[in-house]
């Protein structure tokens, strides 16, 4: 089953309108929530980050968090989902194509839950990752539907048998094509900052809220291609991702080439958050 506008209906029956704006322009938001044990985890940042990715481009929500809270749990208990992801988005709605907000548009939700087990292979052994320029637009904060950046940059890791790119502007790391990034050297987590470059993640808040439970110095502080490649430690956080090792880096190796003490620490301390 999945909610489209403001129902739920059948796959078979789902369909979208041509003149959908989030169709022809992109024009929409979007959060993905993970699931486990049947429960959304830590729902209230994605609802936080929902709600000020639709303030920040001036899209009214077409429910309040506590009714749209009530769908995605009504679609989870339809569709018995334990252990996987809820996918929602909200587009401005139907109008005819002009590029200025429509005056009597009314937005479109749609939601759904898929199955998806965590990725405990990639968690144990690392990825490896290539670096390239991030070409996108500077609002990356926004969950907006504009991705064809991040799905160019995807593309160009699995072109080149990597498991996913490292994005920088003018040598200054940003982030992954669909996750963040963090660095390790002399036991201190490195990350950039959260500002209009990078999406704040809500593994990336857990992940730091865990490294100061820790005792693991954490910083908030841009840092270059050349810190990058003489880190001890590099890891991608994400909803989906989890903690995942990078342990090569341009065919190079990240410290000795596998994942290291402090990744460790914090994976075992972010599965220690996940309800059972």
């Amino acid at each position: 089953m999945i909610w489209l506008d403001d129902r739920l209906v059948p796959e078979s029956e789902a369909s979208v309108s041509y003149s959908d704006r989030g169709y022809y322009f992109g024009d929409g938001i979007y959060e993905v929530f993970r699931v486990y044990g049947g429960h959304l985890y830590e729902a209230d940042a994605h609802y936080d980050r929902l709600e000020r990715s639709a303030r920040e481009i001036g899209l009214g929500l077409p429910y309040a968090r506590t009714e749209i809270d009530d769908i995605l749990r009504l679609l989870l208990e339809r569709e018995h989902v334990q252990n996987g992801t809820v996918y929602m988005q909200v587009t401005r709605g139907v109008a005819p194509r002009s590029h200025p907000f429509p005056a009597d548009a009314k937005p479109v939700m749609l939601a759904y839950c898929s199955d998806a087990a965590r990725p405990i292979h990639m968690m144990q052994t690392g990825i490896s990752a290539v670096t390239r320029p991030d070409i996108r637009w500077l609002r990356c904060d926004l969950k907006t539907l504009n991705l064809l950046g991040s799905v160019l940059a995807k593309q160009e890791a699995a072109d080149q048998g990597a498991g996913d790119v490292i994005l920088h502007r003018d040598g200054i790391v940003t982030e992954c094509s669909a996750s963040n990034l963090m660095i390790v050297k002399d036991g201190a987590v490195l990350t950039h900052p959260a500002d209009h470059l990078i999406l704040h993640g809500i593994t990336r808040a857990v992940v730091l809220r865990l490294a100061g439970e820790q005792g693991i110095h954490a910083r908030e502080r841009a840092f270059t291609l050349e810190e990058l490649r003489a880190a001890d430690e590099a890891f991608l956080t994400g909803t989906t991702m989890e903690i995942v090792p990078i342990v090569q880096i341009d065919g190079l190796p990240v410290g000795v080439g596998e994942p290291g003490p402090v990744t460790r620490r914090l994976q075992q301390s972010f599965e220690a958050t996940i309800p059972s």
